[in-house]
């Protein structure tokens, strides 16, 4: 299955701002857009890309991989 462009730009969003909150205000759509959004990414990685903790988010090296191939596809 191949990611789609929305779910790639949501993770870039994510990754800068390291938090579901900020990204959700940035990008104007609610925090469970951006969850489900996430869920596809990483069923089609099949590994975690993100940690989620109390104060944010950190990019596994999966997903550090994925946010320069998709920082290429998206700019």
């Amino acid at each position: 299955m191949i990611p789609q462009f929305i779910d790639l730009k949501y993770f870039l969003v994510i990754c800068e701002t390291q938090n579901f909150s900020r990204a959700s205000e940035r990008l104007g759509v609610v925090q469970p857009t951006l969850s489900k959004a996430m869920v596809r990414l990483e069923d089609i990685a099949g590994v975690p890309l993100l940690i989620r903790h109390s104060s944010g988010v950190r990019v596994t090296r999966a997903g550090e991989v994925l946010r320069l191939q998709a920082q290429e596809l998206v700019t």
